[in-house]
């Protein structure tokens, strides 16, 4: 079985060693066909705690770290424009 992954965006650093990153999906209303946007978090262990508010990264699901816990930092695709 394939290891799950997901792109997104952090939205928060504030926790030691974790990372709050928020990945949109965009799918077509059933109905009416319009592309609706769904936001979900997901908080990521990030051992070094290298990321930045901003930055797009891809999570990688792995066993269970806390409660909340179940992904990690795969890699930074990129940096914060400053």
């Amino acid at each position: 079985m394939a290891v799950k992954e997901r792109v997104g965006v952090v939205v928060s650093n504030k926790m030691d060693k974790t990372a709050v990153v928020a990945v949109e999906n965009r799918s077509p209303h059933p109905k009416y066909r319009k592309i609706v946007v769904k936001t979900k978090k997901y908080k990521a262990h990030d051992e070094q705690n290298q990321c930045l508010e901003g930055d797009r990264v891809r999570i990688r699901e792995t066993r269970p770290l806390s409660k909340t816990k179940r992904w990690e930092i795969a890699e930074i695709i990129s940096r914060k424009a400053l």
